[in-house]
């Protein structure tokens, strides 16, 4: 365990307190939050905005970007729509260990659904 200054860090803190698997499901929970707020700062979208296109209430989307609920995958694809992104599964390539966050993507879609709106 390597210990800093103050303590032990992140990294080695978090293995002792979370499974693999926890881990590996915040991981990716952060990384396709993080694409959505890419996503909408690049297409130049508020959260109200996102609100209006997608259906999913401005609070709900803001208390994800915040990381305060665990967003369900139908709210997760109703935002992506509007950005032009959806989810693609692939098989994970070494079992389970391996970052879950690294075995998503988050492709581009046509713009049926106004993403480029403000």
């Amino acid at each position: 365990m390597n210990k800093s200054a103050i303590g032990t860090n992140w990294q080695d803190a978090r293995k002792q307190l979370f499974t693999p698997e926890e881990i590996a499901a915040s991981d990716l929970r952060v990384a396709i939050i993080g694409e959505i707020i890419r996503a909408r700062h690049e297409r130049g979208i508020s959260q109200k905005r996102l609100e209006e296109l997608s259906g999913v209430k401005q609070p709900i989307i803001a208390r994800m970007e915040k990381g305060l609920t665990n967003p369900q995958l139908d709210t997760v694809l109703k935002l992506l729509a509007p950005l032009g992104k959806t989810l693609v599964i692939t098989d994970l390539e070494s079992g389970f260990e391996q970052k879950t966050a690294n075995n998503f993507m988050v492709h581009e879609q046509p713009e049926k659904f106004g993403g480029n709106k403000k």
